[in-house]
């Protein structure tokens, strides 16, 4: 923060200018007794003295970069070339905020403009809009376009229990009220055919994930079989993806999907204890206007020359509630601007780069996870995640992993599936070292051998 010195006669202007006598009058509304509490601060110290109390406190926390993390479950620790946030740093583009007046805007619309292009090519689908909250925001808020394609007149959404878990918690949370029947996550061993087979004329649609939240990959020869099932139905697909692992795997549109959403974070965003995000959100052209959220057109000027505008927004989305298609009308504008430019750094080849990194060394650690004594893998087909059933409960692993390997263990599975107690889902990506995973190995070994100790 910037320390800006005011004189005396600095605050009597500004207090002049604002019509107040004093900067007690400014908290006029605030009971006396309140205004200055007693605080029971320590004895005050030089700049310097503080400045080290904070350095010494900052090095008892656990951070990424001085740890090895295998902790992923939809939000991902990537490397993040420095260009990116050279990029955000400038003051153009963190300052900005609504669009809404193109002529002073080109900048930024531009940047969500090419955000939306990139989108669309790694996703495979016609149309961007330039980002939501999250990728739990914009799976919500697909079921939302699905009902308003059919007119509200289908009542009904079909999701897989492999979709992220708080995800399907947020849709709930959205549609609650609305008087829809949600189904097919009750059981997890409902596979593609169970979910097929909860679709029907009432269904708006289904929602599946690839790879899902274990980590699993649905062959594209099974999501194109299951979106002509659910568009014989009538009913809409839509995919919750990984936008790393696209750019390995063929993409959802190429299948079938009608929208293709997720969470943006592992594209140039840093982990920030959990937010902000950026959801992306790409559907079938013939559904724009279903859609929410802003979407950057290119246009000319009357002079011919190139320029950017919000189109295909209807101002009751941001200003007539009851007439809105969603009540989103802003975006994660400096988190999309991250991931394009994390994406034209990369570009094509770089991102496929790290989408092979993540899966080979994935793969490697689950064979070497496998040959453990007590330990079995639990997931096929894997992108960078995979289920891991241990031997000791998993909070008892995580500890032992920190505290005696200086290691993030996995995420616990039974806190969302208690048919999967004792299962921890892990995580590697490009960041992950062989040394790294080596030493998970063997911390996990000596965590099975403790067991058998006992």
């Amino acid at each position: 923060m910037s320390y800006i010195p005011n004189s005396d006669a600095d605050r009597a202007e500004m207090l002049k200018v604002i019509g107040v006598g004093s900067v007690d009058d400014l908290f006029h509304d605030v009971p006396a007794a309140y205004r200055y509490p007693r605080l029971n601060l320590p004895a005050p110290v030089s700049e310097m003295e503080i400045l080290q109390e904070l350095q010494a406190l900052s090095e008892e926390n656990v951070d990424l970069p001085h740890a090895a993390c295998f902790l992923g479950a939809g939000a991902y620790y990537h490397f993040i070339p420095s260009v990116v946030d050279f990029i955000l740093s400038r003051s153009e583009f963190y300052t900005a905020y609504t669009p809404y007046q193109p002529e002073i805007s080109q900048g930024t619309l531009q940047a969500a403009f090419e955000y939306q292009s990139m989108i669309c090519e790694l996703t495979g689908m016609d149309v961007s809009n330039a980002s939501h909250y999250d990728g739990a925001t914009s799976t919500a808020e697909a079921v939302i376009m699905a009902l308003n394609v059919h007119r509200r007149r289908r009542r009904k959404v079909v999701m897989s229990p492999a979709v992220h878990p708080q995800y399907r918690e947020v849709v709930r949370t959205y549609t609650q009220g609305m008087g829809l029947t949600i189904v097919g996550d009750e059981k997890l061993s409902n596979g593609l055919e169970e979910l097929l087979a909860l679709c029907d004329t009432d269904t708006a649609c289904v929602i599946v994930q690839s790879p899902d939240f274990f980590g699993r990959v649905l062959p594209p020869k099974r999501l194109r079989e299951l979106a002509d099932g659910v568009h014989a139905r009538g009913a809409l697909l839509v995919v919750v993806a990984n936008p790393i692992a696209l750019g390995l795997l063929q993409p959802p549109g190429a299948c079938g999907a009608d929208v293709v959403v997720g969470e943006g974070q592992a594209l140039g965003n840093t982990l920030s204890f959990g937010g902000p995000y950026l959801g992306f959100f790409t559907c079938r052209e013939e559904h724009v206007r279903r859609s929410s959220g802003r979407i950057v057109g290119q246009t000319v000027d009357a002079e011919g020359r190139r320029g950017y505008v919000l189109t295909l927004s209807a101002r009751e989305q941001h200003i007539r509630r009851a007439r809105a298609t969603s009540n989103i009308c802003t975006n994660q504008a400096l988190n999309a601007l991250a991931a394009a430019v994390y994406m034209s750094a990369l570009g094509r080849q770089g991102l496929r780069q790290v989408a092979e990194l993540c899966y080979h060394k994935a793969h490697y650690a689950a064979a070497q996870i496998a040959e453990l004594p007590g330990y079995s893998i639990w997931s096929e087909g894997f992108f960078n995640e995979f289920v891991v059933r241990c031997p000791q409960p998993i909070d008892v692993t995580n500890r032992f992993l920190l505290e005696e390997w200086g290691i993030i263990g996995g995420y616990d599975l039974g806190r969302d599936y208690p048919e999967l107690k004792g299962h921890m889902l892990l995580c590697v990506t490009e960041v992950n070292t062989r040394d790294d995973i080596d030493d998970l190995v063997e911390a996990l070994r000596e965590v099975a051998e403790q067991e058998g100790e006992r």
